[in-house]
C-alpha cells in the first residue's frame, strides 16, 4: 500500500507531538488530522532518513521532502510539464476534451503526470491567467454584443450643438477579440446595422449570439422565455445565427461583453477623451485605429494576441457569411382597416380586401413594403415617404371599387367638360374642397346624371349661376336645374355711379 505524501506543515507538526510531546500515534493523528498509519509513515520516514530532532534550522521545507520522500521528489522533477498555453487553446475547439489532450500528453511521455494531477495543475495555471480568457466558451460558438456605458460627445460645427454618441462592442467568445464602433442611438436601425458590421469585421458569424435586454434586441424580458424583437429575429434568421438573451440577475452569462466593454473603454474610449469630434465619421475613425492596437496587443499572462487567438481559434470556425448582404428591416405588427389598408410610418398600403380585421405583419426597408400573414407574403408594394397617402393594388379592391378606382381627377374634369366651361369649373372646386379628390367623385358623378336629366346646356347654365352666388355645390345646381332658374338670366352687377369731379379732389392715384 502506497502511503500518501503529507505537506511539510503536518510532519514538522508530527515530529514535534512525537519527540518533544511524547504523544502516541493514535493522538498525533487526532491532532494533526490524519490516520495512525499515516502517522506512523512519517515517523517510519523520518528514521530512516539518520535526522534527529530537533532539526536544524539549515533544513528547509524543500530539503527535508527530498529526504522523506525521495522517489516522489525526483520523479516530480523530472516529469515533463505539459505546454499550459497550448491545452487551453485546444480545448477551446469543438469536441476537444482533457480527457484526449492527457492521452495525447501521456502517449509523449509515458512518465508524465496522471490525468488527475493533469487536471489539477491546469486549474492552478488558468489561475494565473486574466479573468476575461477563463472560460468554457467553443470556438465559433458565441458572440456577446452590448453597449459601453459611457458616451463620446459630437460637436456640430455649424451652431455648436452635441450629441452623445453610443459605443457599440462585440466580443467573440473564445478569442475575445473584438468590434468596437460609435453610432448616434441605440435605435433599432443602428443597432441591426452594428451588428451587420460586427459580422462583416469577423469575417463570420458564431452559432449563437448573446445581447443584454435592451429594447432593439429584446421586446419582453423573461428569465426563461424572452421575447426577441422581431426585427432583430429576421436579421439573425438571414445570417443563420440563434439569438439567446443574457438571464437578468445572472452576471456571468454577460461576464465576457462586460469584460471587453471596460478593455474598450480603458484602451479606446480613455485615450480619446482630450480629442474633440465633430462628425461621426471622424469617431469611428479614431477608434478603428485603436480597435487593431487592442486586438494586436500581446497578452501579458498568455502566448499571443487577441488577434493571433482568434485566426487561430475562432476564425475556422465561424459560419460564413450569406451571399447577398442583408437588408436591414424593420417590422410592424398592424390590424387591417375597413378600407384593406395598413399604416406603415404614415402611409398606408392596401391588402387584399378579405383581410380586413385581421393582424399582419409588415415588413419593411428603405424601398419595399413586405406584408405577410400566416408566414405567407401577400403584398409587396415600393416603399413611399408621403405622408399619409395611400398606395393601393387594383388586385387588393372588391370589385365595385376597382370600376370606382378607374376614374381620376383629369379624366372626370375631361367628362364633365364635355357639359361647358361652368360645368368643369364647378367639379373642379368641388374637388378642390375635399382632402383627397376622390372624395368628391360622387358629387361629380351626381351633376353627370344631372346633365344626362337635363341636358348639358341647361347644366352648364345651372353651373354658371352656383358660379356666380359663389355656391358651387351638387345641391346648389340641383336645386337650381328643378326650379327652372337656369332659364332666366343672370342678374347684371350694379353700375357704380361716377366718381365726382372736383378741383379739390384729388383722387386715389395722387397717393401712389
Amino acid at each position: 500500500m502506497v502511503m500518501p505524501r503529507v505537506c511539510m506543515r503536518k510532519i514538522r507538526e508530527v515530529l514535534r507531538l512525537k519527540f518533544e510531546c511524547g504523544q502516541s500515534n493514535v493522538n498525533i493523528g487526532l491532532s494533526c488530522g490524519m490516520g495512525r498509519s499515516t502517522v506512523g509513515d512519517c515517523l517510519k520516514r523520518f528514521a530512516n532518513t539518520g535526522l534527529t530532532w530537533p532539526l536544524s534550522q539549515e533544513m528547509d521545507d524543500a530539503r527535508l521532502e527530498q529526504l522523506l520522500y525521495p522517489t516522489t521528489y525526483v520523479d516530480a522533477a523530472a516529469k515533463v510539464l505539459p505546454n499550459w498555453n497550448e491545452i487551453h487553446r485546444e480545448l477551446l475547439k469543438k469536441s476537444v476534451t482533457k480527457q484526449l489532450l492527457w492521452e495525447e500528453y501521456k502517449a509523449a511521455n509515458p512518465d508524465g503526470y496522471q490525468y488527475t494531477q493533469f487536471c489539477h495543475h491546469y486549474r492552478q495555471w488558468r489561475k494565473t491567467i486574466d479573468l476575461v480568457f477563463r472560460n468554457d466558451h467553443k470556438a465559433g460558438e458565441k458572440t456577446f454584443v452590448d453597449y459601453a456605458g459611457q458616451k463620446v460627445p459630437i460637436h456640430d460645427p455649424r451652431n455648436g450643438e452635441i450629441r452623445y454618441a453610443e459605443i457599440y462592442v462585440a466580443v467573440l467568445g473564445a478569442s475575445s477579440y473584438t468590434y468596437v464602433e460609435a453610432t448616434l442611438s441605440q435605435g433599432l436601425v443602428d443597432w441591426l446595422e452594428s451588428n451587420q458590421r460586427a459580422f462583416e469585421y469577423f469575417g463570420g458569424t458564431t452559432e449563437i449570439q448573446v445581447p443584454d435586454n435592451l429594447k432593439s434586441a429584446v421586446k419582453k424580458p423573461c428569465r426563461y422565455d424572452p421575447e426577441l424583437n422581431p426585427a432583430y429575429y429576421q436579421m439573425a434568421r438571414h445570417y443563420g445565427t440563434a439569438i439567446v438573451p443574457a438571464r437578468s440577475r445572472k452576471p456571468r452569462d454577460k461576464a465576457k461583453v462586460e469584460n471587453g466593454v471596460l478593455v474598450a473603454e480603458r484602451w479606446i474610449l480613455a485615450r480619446l477623451r482630450k480629442r474633440k469630434f465633430f462628425s461621426l465619421e471622424e469617431l469611428n475613425e479614431a477608434i478603428k485605429e485603436l480597435l487593431e492596437l487592442l486586438n494586436n496587443r500581446p497578452f501579458k499572462k498568455m502566448e499571443g494576441s487577441r488577434r493571433s487567438v482568434y485566426e487561430q481559434i475562432d476564425r475556422p470556425a465561424l459560419r460564413p457569411l450569406p451571399d447577398r448582404r442583408y437588408e436591414v428591416t424593420e417590422v410592424k405588427f398592424s390590424k387591417v382597416n375597413i378600407d384593406y389598408h395598413v399604416e406603415v410610418d404614415e402611409h398606408y398600403y392596401s391588402v387584399p380586401h378579405t383581410l380586413v380585421g385581421r393582424q399582419v405583419e409588415a415588413r419593411y426597408t428603405k424601398n419595399t413594403v413586405e406584408i405577410v400573414f400566416n408566414n405567407r407574403r401577400i403584398a409587396v408594394h415600393k416603399r413611399s415617404y408621403q405622408k399619409w397617402k395611400h398606395t393601393t393594388l387594383p388586385e387588393h379592391m372588391p370589385e365595385s371599387h376597382r370600376e370606382h378606382a378607374k376614374w381620376t381627377p383629369e379624366r372626370m374634369l375631361r367628362w364633365i367638360g364635355e357639359s361647358g366651361p361652368a360645368a368643369e369649373a364647378v367639379a373642379k372646386k368641388i374637388m378642390d374642397s375635399k382632402p383627397h379628390p376622390q372624395q368628391g367623385f360622387k358629387a361629380v358623378l351626381g351633376l353627370i346624371r344631372l346633365g344626362d336629366k337635363y341636358g348639358t346646356d341647361r347644366l352648364d347654365k345651372a353651373c354658371e349661376r352656383v358660379l356666380f352666388i359663389h355656391s358651387p355645390n351638387y345641391q346648389s345646381v340641383k336645386s337650381i336645374l328643378k326650379s327652372g332658374l337656369d332659364k332666366k338670366p343672370l342678374p347684371q352687377p350694379k353700375q357704380q355711379p361716377d366718381p365726382i369731379q372736383h378741383e379739390n379732389i384729388r383722387g386715389a392715384e395722387f397717393f401712389h
